[in-house]
């Protein structure tokens, strides 16, 4: 034992047969693994029409015809825009009550490339819209069902469905087990990219993610500002509308957003600050984005350099996690949020290995320009909350729905390690080690809860295209 005293911000000596690994395996006794097969559905739950609509209140009500669109699209895009429903029916299964900064839409989508400091491609986890500190289990299933849908969707046996699912959490725990056994500060980075298929054993994913980064490197603001900027007489650039995706705003809605670019600054570390000194905001447009967050405001800002040459960062609305209700229903308390646009860029960065350089919050003060909707605190109306990073920085994705059985299999475990590196930096793998085990018992659990969580989705998906079909709904299909 040191012979100085406890030191707060640091961990306590350990005494000797009380490790955090030996305290998860005391684990599987009060939850056993099997347990988290479970998939209660409990009476008061509401239909799926009921909750997208409670999901579509305080959004910009033209959108969400467009956000039902894309749900109602498949049953995987279902569960794409339906985080809040899974949360309510996870709070009723079984939860270890170890607590991680989980991403909270953990889907099999939500993974990605995109470039770091120097512009070099990493992957890992990039949504992080319903991110809080929370229950472990909950992003594992939700990933490991959005596995077995994105497979039913490309038409796999369901055989190779649930081999998908179980291989998510095969390769989260066999993750967890190699990160428990390394030093901190070596875990803390562990799985380089370039070992990442190795690790993940994905080799049949090789083609298709070197595509995938081909199309990252170019996927950048000037390519983006090209495409979407003309040039004005006094030789700027100002974005063209592309209704309903890209349009431009009024001047009023225009000046409220630039302005809370002043505000995003103090949320930089300092040594960023000279970059965007040599910047000059240029114009402001709407643009129209994902699955979950259509209907949020979104806004792109365009930036140019001395020469003209632009960065484009996005200034994206956050709401509340959907998520907090649910995980405060599962015993993990949730501290009171001073700004949820602060919530998503910590979450984002406690969880990732690599983080946009140019990523902060802020907060646009006139809120009548966007259209109203600020909430009321003590009397007073308070200004919306936005995140703000980088525009299409070097981004790409490998479509799930688009993978054969055997890629599949490959990008199942690839995330599933991704997701355990994340879950990680915030809860000690030694404890979730412990919990998970050796052997397959909790993959084959949570392989049977991805099946039966999938069935549901399905069905719920199958109610909201009744109800767009009777009319029961608004949806603009296919954009």
């Amino acid at each position: 034992m040191p012979r100085v005293p406890y030191v707060p911000g640091f961990a306590k000596a350990e005494a000797e047969g009380s490790s955090p690994k030996a305290a998860g395996r005391a684990l599987r006794e009060r939850v056993p693994r099997a347990e988290q097969a479970a998939l209660p559905i409990a009476a008061g739950r509401p239909d799926a029409v009921a909750a997208v609509e409670e999901s579509n209140a305080g959004r910009l009500p033209e959108l969400t015809p467009i956000r039902v669109g894309r749900m109602a699209a498949s049953p995987f895009a279902f569960l794409r825009g339906s985080a809040g429903l899974m949360a309510y029916d996870l709070a009723g299964g079984a939860v270890t009550g170890v607590g991680a900064q989980i991403c909270g839409d953990a889907h099999a989508a939500n993974f990605g490339l995109y470039g770091d400091a120097r512009g070099q491609l990493v992957i890992d986890l990039n949504d992080f819209d319903e991110t809080l500190y929370g229950p472990w289990e909950w992003d594992v299933k939700r990933l490991a069902t959005s596995m077995v849908l994105a497979g039913r969707e490309v038409g796999a046996g369901e055989d190779d469905c649930r081999r998908a699912a179980q291989d998510v959490a095969g390769a989260y725990r066999r993750t967890m087990r190699l990160l428990a056994k390394m030093p901190v500060t070596e875990a803390w980075n562990a799985i380089a990219d370039e070992a990442l298929v190795s690790h993940a054993d994905a080799k049949d994913l090789v083609g298709t993610l070197e595509l995938v980064a081909d199309k990252a490197r170019k996927n950048t603001s000037a390519r983006f500002a090209a495409k979407a900027t003309e040039r004005t007489e006094d030789g700027g650039r100002r974005f063209v509308d592309a209704p309903p995706v890209l349009r431009r705003v009024p001047d009023a809605e225009a000046a409220a957003v630039a302005a809370s670019l002043a505000g995003y600054l103090e949320t930089l570390p300092e040594d960023r600050l000279p970059l965007l000194a040599r910047h000059a905001v240029h114009d402001v447009a709407f643009r129209v984005v994902g699955t979950g967050s259509v209907g949020l405001r979104s806004y792109v800002v365009l930036l140019l350099d001395h020469q003209g040459e632009p960065v484009v960062l996005q200034v994206k609305e956050a709401r509340s996690s959907v998520l907090t209700s649910f995980v405060e229903r599962a015993g993990f308390p949730v501290p009171a949020v001073v700004h949820e646009g602060r919530r998503v860029v910590l979450g984002q960065r406690r969880m990732q290995v690599v983080s946009d350089i140019l990523l902060g919050w802020t907060t646009v003060q006139d809120v009548a320009s966007l259209g109203g909707g600020a909430a009321v605190a003590n009397g007073r109306r308070e200004g919306l909350h936005f995140q703000v990073r980088q525009f299409r920085n070097r981004k790409g994705s490998v479509d799930p729905t688009q993978l054969s059985g055997d890629q599949m299999d490959d990008y199942a475990r690839m995330t599933g390690a991704l997701l355990a590196r994340a879950h990680a930096h915030s809860a000690d793998p030694r404890l979730l080690a412990g919990y998970c085990g050796k052997n397959e018992e909790l993959d084959e659990a949570l392989a049977q809860f991805a099946v039966a969580y999938a069935d549901r989705t399905e069905a719920d998906h199958a109610e909201l295209a009744t109800a767009v079909k009777n009319g029961r709904i608004a949806a603009e299909m296919g954009v």
